[in-house]
C-alpha cells in the first residue's frame, strides 16, 4: 500500500523587515521602455511556466508600458491591478508591505487607511519601480494568485531581471 506523502508546510509570510529588505535590494539603475518590456516578458514567461492565471502590468510615471492577460485571468484582475498600483503610488512601497505594516499595528488597511477600498487595495502583487538616486517612478503588478503568491512572483522576476 502506498504511503501518503506529507503535505508540504507553506512558507511563512515574510515579516515587515523582510519586505523592507526586498525593497532596499530591488532597485534599478535606470528604467526604460525596453526594461519594462523585458521585465514584463519575463513575468509572462514565469507565469506561463506555472500555468498561472494572471494579468501583468507595468506603469511608469502614469503611463502603462506593459500589459498582458494570460489564460484564466479576468477583467477583475485588471481592477485589482489598478487598486494595488494606487497603493504603491501613494505609499512608495509594495502593496504587500503596506498591508503588512497595518497588520503589524493590529489593524487592517481597509479599517485604518481612510482610503476608498474600491480604489485602493493593500494586497500583495504590486511592487515599486525604484530607480537609484531618483526614487519610485512606477510599479510592476501581478494579479490572479493569492496575494502572497502574486507578491513572490513579482519579487522573483525583479531579482532575476536585476541580476542581468
Amino acid at each position: 500500500m502506498p504511503r501518503n506523502s506529507p503535505t508540504p508546510t507553506p512558507e511563512p509570510a515574510p515579516s515587515v523587515e523582510d519586505l523592507q529588505e526586498q525593497e532596499r535590494r530591488l532597485v534599478f539603475r535606470r528604467f526604460t521602455y525596453d526594461d519594462a518590456w523585458a521585465l514584463g516578458s519575463l513575468l509572462v514567461e514565469l507565469a506561463r511556466e506555472r500555468r498561472a492565471p494572471v494579468a501583468v502590468d507595468i506603469h511608469r510615471a502614469g503611463q502603462q508600458l506593459f500589459h498582458a492577460a494570460l489564460p484564466g485571468s479576468t477583467p477583475d484582475n485588471d481592477a485589482w491591478i489598478a487598486r494595488k498600483r494606487r497603493v504603491v503610488e501613494r505609499y512608495g512601497a509594495s502593496s504587500y508591505l503596506v498591508g503588512a505594516r497595518f497588520r503589524a499595528k493590529g489593524t487592517t488597511f481597509e479599517d485604518s487607511s481612510r482610503l476608498d477600498p474600491d480604489s485602493y487595495a493593500a494586497h500583495g502583487g504590486s511592487f515599486p519601480v525604484h530607480v537609484e538616486n531618483v526614487g519610485v517612478v512606477g510599479a510592476v503588478t501581478v494579479s490572479g494568485l493569492p496575494q502572497l503568491e502574486d507578491h513572490r512572483l513579482v519579487v522573483e522576476a525583479l531579482e532575476r531581471f536585476l541580476k542581468g
